[in-house]
């Protein structure tokens, strides 16, 4: 079980880990030991409270694909144990960044001081450029 918050917290039967080789340097342990981990997590079928999901779904990430399926793949180190903890961490990062409701942006207009020195730069600007010219010779 992977605990998300207080009261949310995803069943182990959710998420699928799977075990591979890692890619890159690592000398023989890297072609003997399958410590990468490949780990896969339907959004649409699992227990997050409905909102989560909506915005899981919206997020633009590509580690979400268009079915709606996160797929990770964690092989920063060479034990598959710190793999899969790193694995279910990131997945644990990334449901919780969608977790906190976006507060609503409601236009304002700027206030009547904020325009007034706005146009007092302009104008101090104008005459700055104004002022410039060829030099006479």
């Amino acid at each position: 079980m992977l605990r998300i918050s207080n009261s949310v917290s995803i069943p182990a039967d959710e998420i699928e880990l799977s075990a591979m080789r890692a890619q890159g340097a690592g000398g023989q342990n890297v072609n003997k030991v399958s410590s990468a981990i490949h780990l896969r997590f339907d959004v649409n079928k699992s227990s997050l409270p409905e909102a989560w999901k909506a915005r899981l779904l919206a997020l633009k990430d590509g580690r979400i694909t268009e079915e709606g399926i996160v797929i990770m793949k964690a092989q920063r180190y060479r034990s598959q144990e710190m793999n899969r903890m790193d694995a279910l961490s990131r997945l644990r990062d990334l449901i919780l960044s969608v977790s906190v409701t976006p507060r609503v942006r409601r236009a304002t207009k700027p206030t009547a001081a904020s325009r007034e020195r706005r146009l007092e730069s302009k104008m101090r600007r104008s005459n700055i450029k104004a002022t410039r010219g060829k030099a006479e010779y």
